[in-house]
Protein backbone atom coordinates (compact mmCIF):
# COMPACT_ATOMS: atom_id res chain seq x y z
CA UNK A 1 0.00 0.00 0.00
CA UNK A 2 1.48 3.41 -0.97
CA UNK A 3 1.48 6.37 1.38
CA UNK A 4 -2.16 7.48 1.61
CA UNK A 5 -1.56 11.23 1.92
CA UNK A 6 1.16 13.80 2.47
CA UNK A 7 1.11 17.32 3.81
CA UNK A 8 3.49 20.27 3.68
CA UNK A 9 3.23 22.29 6.91
CA UNK A 10 5.18 24.98 8.82
CA UNK A 11 6.34 24.81 12.42
CA UNK A 12 6.33 28.21 14.16
CA UNK A 13 6.02 27.59 17.93
CA UNK A 14 4.06 30.84 18.31
CA UNK A 15 1.16 29.21 16.48
CA UNK A 16 0.51 27.17 19.65
CA UNK A 17 -1.66 29.42 21.88
CA UNK A 18 0.24 28.66 25.11
CA UNK A 19 3.38 29.84 23.35
CA UNK A 20 1.94 32.63 21.22
CA UNK A 21 -0.21 34.09 24.02
CA UNK A 22 -2.32 35.96 21.48
CA UNK A 23 0.32 36.62 18.84
CA UNK A 24 -0.85 33.51 16.97
CA UNK A 25 -3.94 35.43 15.87
CA UNK A 26 -1.91 37.21 13.20
CA UNK A 27 -1.56 33.90 11.31
CA UNK A 28 -5.22 32.93 11.45
CA UNK A 29 -5.20 31.60 7.87
CA UNK A 30 -2.36 29.23 8.69
CA UNK A 31 -4.14 28.02 11.83
CA UNK A 32 -7.36 27.38 9.90
CA UNK A 33 -5.43 25.41 7.27
CA UNK A 34 -3.59 23.42 9.94
CA UNK A 35 -6.91 22.50 11.53
CA UNK A 36 -8.13 21.27 8.15
CA UNK A 37 -4.99 19.13 7.76
CA UNK A 38 -5.58 17.62 11.21
CA UNK A 39 -9.20 16.86 10.32
CA UNK A 40 -8.12 15.14 7.11
CA UNK A 41 -5.51 13.05 8.90
CA UNK A 42 -8.06 12.02 11.52
CA UNK A 43 -10.47 10.96 8.77
CA UNK A 44 -7.74 8.87 7.10
CA UNK A 45 -6.95 7.04 10.37
CA UNK A 46 -3.30 6.26 9.59
CA UNK A 47 -1.45 3.60 11.56
CA UNK A 48 1.78 5.57 11.25
CA UNK A 49 2.69 9.21 10.67
CA UNK A 50 6.13 10.02 9.30
CA UNK A 51 7.45 13.51 10.03
CA UNK A 52 10.62 14.87 8.45
CA UNK A 53 11.90 17.84 10.44
CA UNK A 54 14.73 20.33 9.85
CA UNK A 55 15.09 20.59 13.64
CA UNK A 56 15.55 16.92 14.40
CA UNK A 57 19.11 15.62 14.75
CA UNK A 58 21.06 16.62 11.66
CA UNK A 59 24.44 15.54 10.31
CA UNK A 60 26.31 16.68 7.22
CA UNK A 61 26.75 13.14 5.88
CA UNK A 62 24.06 11.04 7.57
CA UNK A 63 20.26 10.93 7.88
CA UNK A 64 19.20 10.31 11.47
CA UNK A 65 16.09 8.22 12.09
CA UNK A 66 14.96 8.47 15.71
CA UNK A 67 15.33 5.09 17.46
CA UNK A 68 13.72 3.43 20.46
CA UNK A 69 10.20 2.84 21.69
CA UNK A 70 9.22 6.49 21.61
CA UNK A 71 10.06 10.01 22.76
CA UNK A 72 8.79 12.86 24.85
CA UNK A 73 8.94 16.58 24.40
CA UNK A 74 7.47 19.88 25.49
CA UNK A 75 7.49 23.53 24.57
CA UNK A 76 9.49 24.36 27.72
CA UNK A 77 12.15 26.07 25.57
CA UNK A 78 9.40 28.39 24.34
CA UNK A 79 7.91 29.21 27.74
CA UNK A 80 5.17 26.58 27.76
CA UNK A 81 6.39 23.48 29.65
CA UNK A 82 2.77 22.46 30.26
CA UNK A 83 2.35 21.58 26.54
CA UNK A 84 3.78 18.06 26.50
CA UNK A 85 3.99 15.05 24.18
CA UNK A 86 4.63 11.37 24.79
CA UNK A 87 4.73 9.58 21.44
CA UNK A 88 5.26 5.92 20.51
CA UNK A 89 7.54 5.16 17.58
CA UNK A 90 6.82 2.63 14.83
CA UNK A 91 9.85 0.46 15.56
CA UNK A 92 9.13 -2.05 12.81
CA UNK A 93 9.13 0.63 10.13
CA UNK A 94 12.19 2.34 11.60
CA UNK A 95 14.16 -0.90 11.82
CA UNK A 96 13.29 -2.00 8.29
CA UNK A 97 14.22 1.40 6.88
CA UNK A 98 17.55 1.33 8.73
CA UNK A 99 18.23 -2.22 7.51
CA UNK A 100 17.52 -1.32 3.89
CA UNK A 101 19.75 1.75 4.15
CA UNK A 102 22.60 -0.32 5.56
CA UNK A 103 22.15 -3.05 2.93
CA UNK A 104 22.37 -0.50 0.10
CA UNK A 105 25.20 1.46 1.74
CA UNK A 106 22.92 4.48 2.04
CA UNK A 107 23.94 6.95 4.81
CA UNK A 108 20.86 6.67 7.02
CA UNK A 109 20.02 4.92 10.26
CA UNK A 110 19.44 5.20 13.99
CA UNK A 111 23.00 5.97 15.08
CA UNK A 112 24.20 9.15 16.76
CA UNK A 113 21.17 10.30 18.70
CA UNK A 114 22.41 13.23 20.77
CA UNK A 115 19.07 14.42 22.09
CA UNK A 116 16.06 12.06 22.15
CA UNK A 117 13.54 14.78 23.01
CA UNK A 118 11.09 15.79 20.31
CA UNK A 119 12.01 18.96 18.42
CA UNK A 120 9.61 21.81 17.69
CA UNK A 121 9.58 20.99 13.98
CA UNK A 122 7.92 17.74 15.02
CA UNK A 123 5.85 18.99 17.94
CA UNK A 124 4.02 21.80 16.14
CA UNK A 125 2.42 19.39 13.63
CA UNK A 126 1.75 16.95 16.48
CA UNK A 127 -0.02 19.67 18.48
CA UNK A 128 -2.62 20.07 15.74
CA UNK A 129 -2.87 16.38 14.84
CA UNK A 130 -3.20 14.98 18.35
CA UNK A 131 -6.09 17.31 19.15
CA UNK A 132 -8.07 15.37 16.52
CA UNK A 133 -6.41 11.94 16.34
CA UNK A 134 -4.06 9.94 18.58
CA UNK A 135 -4.24 6.33 17.43
CA UNK A 136 -0.95 6.29 15.50
CA UNK A 137 2.74 5.62 15.87
CA UNK A 138 5.41 8.07 14.77
CA UNK A 139 8.54 7.92 12.64
CA UNK A 140 10.78 11.00 12.96
CA UNK A 141 13.50 11.63 10.38
CA UNK A 142 16.07 14.42 10.25
CA UNK A 143 17.60 16.10 7.22
CA UNK A 144 21.27 16.16 6.26
CA UNK A 145 23.93 18.18 4.49
CA UNK A 146 23.57 16.04 1.39
CA UNK A 147 22.18 17.37 -1.88
CA UNK A 148 18.52 17.42 -2.84
CA UNK A 149 18.75 14.24 -4.90
CA UNK A 150 19.99 12.31 -1.87
CA UNK A 151 16.97 13.50 0.13
CA UNK A 152 14.66 12.40 -2.66
CA UNK A 153 16.42 9.04 -2.76
CA UNK A 154 15.71 8.52 0.95
CA UNK A 155 12.09 9.40 0.25
CA UNK A 156 11.94 6.64 -2.37
CA UNK A 157 13.40 4.22 0.17
CA UNK A 158 10.71 5.27 2.67
CA UNK A 159 8.07 4.61 0.01
CA UNK A 160 9.42 1.11 -0.62
CA UNK A 161 9.44 0.27 3.11
CA UNK A 162 5.88 1.53 3.58
CA UNK A 163 4.67 -0.57 0.66
CA UNK A 164 6.52 -3.65 1.91
CA UNK A 165 4.98 -3.38 5.38
CA UNK A 166 1.51 -2.56 4.06
CA UNK A 167 1.02 0.23 6.59
CA UNK A 168 -1.55 3.02 6.32
CA UNK A 169 0.91 5.91 6.44
CA UNK A 170 0.60 9.68 6.26
CA UNK A 171 3.74 11.73 5.54
CA UNK A 172 4.08 15.21 7.06
CA UNK A 173 6.88 17.38 5.66
CA UNK A 174 7.59 19.98 8.33
CA UNK A 175 9.31 23.13 7.17
CA UNK A 176 8.99 26.90 7.10
CA UNK A 177 9.58 28.79 3.87
CA UNK A 178 11.80 31.89 3.62
CA UNK A 179 12.75 33.68 6.82
CA UNK A 180 13.55 36.92 4.95
CA UNK A 181 10.23 38.18 3.67
CA UNK A 182 9.77 41.47 5.54
CA UNK A 183 12.11 44.19 6.75
CA UNK A 184 10.38 44.09 10.14
CA UNK A 185 10.79 40.33 10.49
CA UNK A 186 13.31 38.77 12.87
CA UNK A 187 15.74 37.99 10.04
CA UNK A 188 15.30 41.08 7.87
CA UNK A 189 14.61 41.14 4.15
CA UNK A 190 16.32 39.62 1.11
CA UNK A 191 14.94 39.81 -2.42
CA UNK A 192 15.38 36.06 -2.72
CA UNK A 193 12.87 35.56 0.11
CA UNK A 194 9.63 36.48 -1.67
CA UNK A 195 10.95 34.86 -4.85
CA UNK A 196 11.53 31.57 -3.02
CA UNK A 197 8.05 31.58 -1.48
CA UNK A 198 6.39 32.36 -4.80
CA UNK A 199 8.30 29.59 -6.58
CA UNK A 200 7.88 26.90 -3.92
CA UNK A 201 4.17 27.48 -3.55
CA UNK A 202 3.71 27.40 -7.31
CA UNK A 203 5.70 24.18 -7.66
CA UNK A 204 4.03 22.43 -4.74
CA UNK A 205 0.49 23.52 -5.54
CA UNK A 206 0.98 21.89 -8.93
CA UNK A 207 2.83 18.84 -7.54
CA UNK A 208 5.61 19.51 -10.07
CA UNK A 209 8.10 17.74 -7.86
CA UNK A 210 10.80 17.49 -10.51
CA UNK A 211 11.19 21.28 -10.29
CA UNK A 212 12.17 21.04 -6.63
CA UNK A 213 15.66 20.13 -7.88
CA UNK A 214 15.89 23.45 -9.77
CA UNK A 215 16.29 25.49 -6.57
CA UNK A 216 19.95 26.46 -6.44
CA UNK A 217 21.73 25.92 -3.12
CA UNK A 218 22.99 29.50 -2.95
CA UNK A 219 19.54 30.87 -3.76
CA UNK A 220 18.00 28.80 -0.95
CA UNK A 221 20.64 30.01 1.49
CA UNK A 222 19.99 33.66 0.61
CA UNK A 223 16.26 33.07 1.01
CA UNK A 224 16.96 31.50 4.43
CA UNK A 225 14.41 28.72 3.97
CA UNK A 226 14.42 25.71 6.26
CA UNK A 227 11.95 23.25 4.74
CA UNK A 228 13.07 22.62 1.19
CA UNK A 229 14.90 19.36 1.83
CA UNK A 230 11.97 18.14 3.91
CA UNK A 231 9.64 18.80 0.97
CA UNK A 232 12.03 17.01 -1.39
CA UNK A 233 12.15 13.95 0.86
CA UNK A 234 8.35 13.91 0.94
CA UNK A 235 8.28 14.11 -2.87
CA UNK A 236 10.52 11.04 -3.02
CA UNK A 237 8.09 9.18 -0.79
CA UNK A 238 5.43 9.87 -3.46
CA UNK A 239 7.65 8.84 -6.38
CA UNK A 240 5.82 7.24 -9.29
CA UNK A 241 2.38 8.32 -8.10
CA UNK A 242 -0.10 10.66 -9.75
CA UNK A 243 -0.85 13.38 -7.23
CA UNK A 244 -3.82 15.61 -6.53
CA UNK A 245 -2.33 18.71 -4.91
CA UNK A 246 -4.21 21.41 -3.02
CA UNK A 247 -2.81 24.66 -1.66
CA UNK A 248 -4.59 25.66 1.54
CA UNK A 249 -2.77 28.84 2.47
CA UNK A 250 0.38 30.93 2.39
CA UNK A 251 1.19 33.73 4.83
CA UNK A 252 4.18 36.01 5.31
CA UNK A 253 2.93 38.50 7.88
CA UNK A 254 5.60 37.62 10.47
CA UNK A 255 8.45 37.92 7.98
CA UNK A 256 8.62 34.11 7.72
CA UNK A 257 6.75 32.14 5.08
CA UNK A 258 4.18 29.57 6.18
CA UNK A 259 2.79 27.36 3.42
CA UNK A 260 0.33 24.47 3.70
CA UNK A 261 -0.52 22.01 0.92
CA UNK A 262 -1.91 18.49 0.68
CA UNK A 263 -0.83 15.77 -1.73
CA UNK A 264 -3.17 12.84 -2.32
CA UNK A 265 -1.90 9.87 -4.40
CA UNK A 266 -4.23 8.83 -7.23
CA UNK A 267 -2.47 5.74 -8.56
CA UNK A 268 0.74 4.83 -10.41
CA UNK A 269 2.17 7.25 -12.97
CA UNK A 270 5.25 6.11 -14.88
CA UNK A 271 6.03 9.70 -15.83
CA UNK A 272 6.64 10.78 -12.24
CA UNK A 273 9.91 9.01 -11.43
CA UNK A 274 11.70 12.30 -10.95
CA UNK A 275 14.97 10.97 -9.53
CA UNK A 276 15.57 8.78 -12.57
CA UNK A 277 14.70 11.66 -14.88
CA UNK A 278 17.01 14.12 -13.15
CA UNK A 279 19.96 11.72 -13.02
CA UNK A 280 19.66 11.08 -16.76
CA UNK A 281 19.40 14.80 -17.43
CA UNK A 282 22.52 15.52 -15.37
CA UNK A 283 24.49 12.77 -17.10
CA UNK A 284 23.46 13.98 -20.56
CA UNK A 285 24.33 17.61 -19.78
CA UNK A 286 27.72 16.71 -18.29
CA UNK A 287 28.54 14.44 -21.22
CA UNK A 288 28.02 17.34 -23.62
CA UNK A 289 29.94 19.72 -21.38
CA UNK A 290 32.82 17.26 -21.06
CA UNK A 291 33.07 16.93 -24.82
CA UNK A 292 33.26 20.71 -25.21
CA UNK A 293 35.63 21.46 -22.31
CA UNK A 294 39.19 22.65 -22.92
CA UNK A 295 42.44 20.79 -22.23
CA UNK A 296 42.70 22.12 -18.65
CA UNK A 297 39.38 20.61 -17.61
CA UNK A 298 39.84 17.45 -19.69
CA UNK A 299 43.14 16.86 -17.89
CA UNK A 300 41.61 17.44 -14.44
CA UNK A 301 38.71 15.10 -15.21
CA UNK A 302 41.01 12.42 -16.60
CA UNK A 303 43.21 12.63 -13.50
CA UNK A 304 40.25 12.48 -11.11
CA UNK A 305 38.68 9.52 -12.88
CA UNK A 306 42.00 7.66 -13.15
CA UNK A 307 42.73 8.04 -9.44
CA UNK A 308 39.24 7.07 -8.25
CA UNK A 309 39.27 4.02 -10.52
CA UNK A 310 42.89 2.90 -10.06
CA UNK A 311 43.94 4.53 -6.75
CA UNK A 312 47.10 5.82 -8.42
CA UNK A 313 48.43 9.00 -10.02
CA UNK A 314 47.76 9.17 -13.74
CA UNK A 315 50.83 9.31 -16.03
CA UNK A 316 51.11 12.48 -18.05
CA UNK A 317 49.02 11.95 -21.24
CA UNK A 318 50.68 12.51 -24.61
CA UNK A 319 47.83 14.77 -25.78
CA UNK A 320 48.55 17.58 -23.30
CA UNK A 321 49.24 20.84 -25.20
CA UNK A 322 52.47 22.79 -24.89
CA UNK A 323 50.81 25.65 -23.01
CA UNK A 324 50.37 23.29 -20.05
CA UNK A 325 53.85 21.79 -20.36
CA UNK A 326 55.83 25.01 -20.75
CA UNK A 327 54.32 26.98 -17.88
CA UNK A 328 54.33 26.85 -14.10
CA UNK A 329 51.50 28.28 -11.99
CA UNK A 330 49.31 27.59 -9.01
CA UNK A 331 45.94 26.04 -9.81
CA UNK A 332 42.74 25.02 -8.08
CA UNK A 333 40.57 22.10 -9.14
CA UNK A 334 36.94 22.48 -8.05
CA UNK A 335 34.44 19.64 -8.20
CA UNK A 336 30.67 20.03 -7.93
CA UNK A 337 27.94 17.41 -7.79
CA UNK A 338 24.28 18.27 -8.36
CA UNK A 339 25.10 21.95 -7.89
CA UNK A 340 26.86 21.55 -4.52
CA UNK A 341 30.59 21.62 -3.83
CA UNK A 342 32.09 18.12 -3.69
CA UNK A 343 35.77 18.99 -3.36
CA UNK A 344 38.20 21.85 -3.99
CA UNK A 345 41.96 21.72 -3.55
CA UNK A 346 44.66 23.90 -5.07
CA UNK A 347 48.02 25.55 -4.79
CA UNK A 348 48.68 29.26 -4.43
CA UNK A 349 51.91 29.05 -6.40
CA UNK A 350 53.57 26.43 -8.56
CA UNK A 351 54.75 23.27 -6.78
CA UNK A 352 55.31 21.06 -9.85
CA UNK A 353 57.59 21.21 -12.88
CA UNK A 354 54.71 22.30 -15.10
CA UNK A 355 51.06 23.34 -14.97
CA UNK A 356 49.88 19.99 -16.35
CA UNK A 357 51.33 18.12 -13.39
CA UNK A 358 49.95 20.78 -11.04
CA UNK A 359 46.44 20.11 -12.35
CA UNK A 360 46.89 16.32 -12.25
CA UNK A 361 48.00 16.36 -8.61
CA UNK A 362 45.38 18.85 -7.46
CA UNK A 363 42.59 16.89 -9.15
CA UNK A 364 43.70 13.84 -7.15
CA UNK A 365 43.65 15.88 -3.94
CA UNK A 366 40.22 17.33 -4.74
CA UNK A 367 38.63 13.87 -5.01
CA UNK A 368 40.49 12.30 -2.10
CA UNK A 369 41.96 14.80 0.38
CA UNK A 370 39.48 17.62 0.91
CA UNK A 371 38.84 17.32 4.67
CA UNK A 372 35.28 18.64 4.30
CA UNK A 373 34.13 15.65 2.28
CA UNK A 374 34.39 11.89 2.04
CA UNK A 375 36.56 10.67 -0.88
CA UNK A 376 34.75 10.54 -4.21
CA UNK A 377 33.53 7.07 -5.15
CA UNK A 378 33.52 5.47 -8.58
CA UNK A 379 29.74 5.59 -8.96
CA UNK A 380 29.82 9.38 -8.49
CA UNK A 381 32.15 10.10 -11.39
CA UNK A 382 29.43 10.43 -14.03
CA UNK A 383 27.76 13.18 -11.96
CA UNK A 384 30.81 15.38 -11.35
CA UNK A 385 31.17 18.86 -12.81
CA UNK A 386 34.81 20.00 -12.82
CA UNK A 387 36.48 23.36 -13.40
CA UNK A 388 40.06 24.59 -13.12
CA UNK A 389 41.27 27.98 -11.91
CA UNK A 390 44.79 29.00 -12.90
CA UNK A 391 46.15 31.64 -10.55
CA UNK A 392 48.12 34.71 -11.48
CA UNK A 393 50.83 36.14 -9.26
CA UNK A 394 49.69 37.44 -5.87
CA UNK A 395 50.33 41.15 -5.21
CA UNK A 396 50.19 42.91 -1.85
CA UNK A 397 47.48 45.54 -1.37
CA UNK A 398 47.05 48.25 1.23
CA UNK A 399 43.33 48.01 1.89
CA UNK A 400 40.14 46.10 1.03
CA UNK A 401 39.23 48.97 -1.30
CA UNK A 402 41.61 47.44 -3.84
CA UNK A 403 39.59 44.22 -3.97
CA UNK A 404 36.72 43.23 -6.25
CA UNK A 405 34.95 39.94 -5.42
CA UNK A 406 34.22 39.26 -9.10
CA UNK A 407 37.70 40.02 -10.43
CA UNK A 408 40.21 39.26 -7.66
CA UNK A 409 40.82 36.39 -5.29
CA UNK A 410 42.20 37.28 -1.88
CA UNK A 411 44.91 35.92 0.40
CA UNK A 412 44.71 36.92 4.07
CA UNK A 413 47.93 36.36 6.03
CA UNK A 414 48.81 36.70 9.70
CA UNK A 415 52.25 35.37 10.53
CA UNK A 416 52.37 31.73 9.45
CA UNK A 417 48.58 31.54 9.09
CA UNK A 418 47.14 32.11 5.64
CA UNK A 419 43.68 31.79 4.08
CA UNK A 420 42.73 32.04 0.41
CA UNK A 421 39.45 32.53 -1.40
CA UNK A 422 38.93 32.44 -5.15
CA UNK A 423 37.01 35.21 -6.93
CA UNK A 424 33.51 35.12 -8.40
CA UNK A 425 32.02 32.48 -6.10
CA UNK A 426 28.29 31.90 -5.65
CA UNK A 427 27.07 33.42 -2.40
CA UNK A 428 30.09 35.70 -1.94
CA UNK A 429 28.79 39.15 -2.84
CA UNK A 430 30.93 41.59 -0.86
CA UNK A 431 34.60 42.16 -0.11
CA UNK A 432 33.80 41.90 3.60
CA UNK A 433 32.38 38.40 3.08
CA UNK A 434 35.36 37.41 0.99
CA UNK A 435 37.88 38.51 3.61
CA UNK A 436 35.87 36.98 6.46
CA UNK A 437 35.70 33.57 4.75
CA UNK A 438 39.41 33.70 3.91
CA UNK A 439 40.17 34.53 7.57
CA UNK A 440 38.15 31.54 8.75
CA UNK A 441 39.80 29.22 6.25
CA UNK A 442 43.19 30.32 7.57
CA UNK A 443 42.20 30.08 11.23
CA UNK A 444 42.72 33.82 11.65
CA UNK A 445 40.63 35.56 14.32
CA UNK A 446 38.51 38.60 13.32
CA UNK A 447 40.61 40.95 15.46
CA UNK A 448 44.02 39.73 14.25
CA UNK A 449 46.04 42.13 12.14
CA UNK A 450 46.51 40.79 8.63
CA UNK A 451 48.30 41.45 5.36
CA UNK A 452 46.17 41.31 2.24
CA UNK A 453 47.11 40.06 -1.22
CA UNK A 454 45.06 39.88 -4.37
CA UNK A 455 45.36 37.76 -7.47
CA UNK A 456 43.53 37.19 -10.72
CA UNK A 457 42.52 33.82 -12.12
CA UNK A 458 41.63 32.35 -15.47
CA UNK A 459 38.73 29.95 -14.99
CA UNK A 460 38.36 26.96 -17.26
CA UNK A 461 35.01 25.14 -17.46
Amino acid sequence: MPIIASFMVPHPPMIVPDVGRGSEKQVAKTIASYEKVADEIAALKPETIIISSPHSIMYSNYFHISPGEGARGSFADFGAPQVKFDIEYDQALVNLLAEKAEASDFPAGTLGEKRPELDHGTMVPLWFITKKYKDFKLVRIGLSGYDLLKHYELGVMIKDVVEELGRRVVYVASGDLSHKLQTYGPYGFAEEGPEYDKRIMDVCSGARFGELFDFDETFCEKAAECGHKSFVMMAGALDGQAIEATQYSHEDVTGVGYGICSFIPKGPDAGRHFLEQRLKQVQDELAVKSQNSDAYVKLARASAEYFVTNRDIMPLPDWVPDELLNRQAGAFVSIHKFGGLRGCIGTIAATQKNLAQEIINNAVSAVSKDPRFDPVTEDELKYLDINVDVLGDAEPIKSPAELDVKKYGVIVQSGYKRGLLLPDLDGVDTVEQQIDIARRKGGIAPDEKVDLFRFEVVRHY
